[in-house]
C-alpha cells in the first residue's frame, strides 16, 4: 500500500514542509523559548514579590516599648526590602532583555526561513550571470 505522502507530488510536498510545516515548528519553538525565559527568571513571581525582604532576612520587633531595638529593627527591615527591591529590578531588567533578544532573534529566524528559497533563486541566478 502506497502511503499518502509518497502519492502526493514532490514539489507540493516541498512547498507544504517549507511553507507550512516548517514555520508551524518555528513559531511553537519560539513560543517555548520565550516562556521558558519568562519562567527560567521567574519574572512573574519578582513583580510580585518586589518589595519583599532580600532573602527572607527579617528582624524581630521584641516586646515592649524599647525605642532603640524598634527603630534598629524597622531600618533594618527596610534596608533588607530596599536591598530586595534593587536585586530584583536588576533581574528584571536581564530577563526582559534577553526575552526582547529571544523576540527579535525568533522575527529574524522565522522571516529568514520563508526567505531561503527566494535566496536560493537568487544564488543559482548570480551564478549563472557569473558564469556566463
Amino acid at each position: 500500500m502506497i502511503e499518502a505522502s509518497q502519492r502526493q507530488n514532490t514539489i507540493l510536498a516541498w512547498i507544504s514542509w517549507q511553507f507550512f510545516d516548517v514555520p508551524k515548528f518555528i513559531l511553537q519553538t519560539w513560543r517555548n523559548f520565550l516562556l521558558f525565559n519568562l519562567n527560567y527568571f521567574s519574572i512573574p513571581l519578582l513583580f510580585k514579590t518586589l518589595f519583599s525582604h532580600w532573602h527572607r532576612y527579617r528582624w524581630s520587633y521584641g516586646r515592649g516599648l524599647d525605642i532603640p531595638r524598634y527603630l534598629e529593627a524597622f531600618f533594618s527591615n527596610l534596608i533588607s526590602r530596599i536591598l530586595g527591591a534593587i536585586m530584583r529590578i536588576i533581574l528584571i531588567v536581564i530577563g526582559l532583555l534577553i526575552e526582547i533578544f529571544i523576540f527579535f532573534g525568533g522575527i529574524i529566524i522565522f522571516f529568514g526561513w520563508l526567505m531561503l528559497p527566494v535566496l536560493l533563486l537568487g544564488g543559482i541566478w548570480f551564478g549563472l550571470r557569473i558564469i556566463f
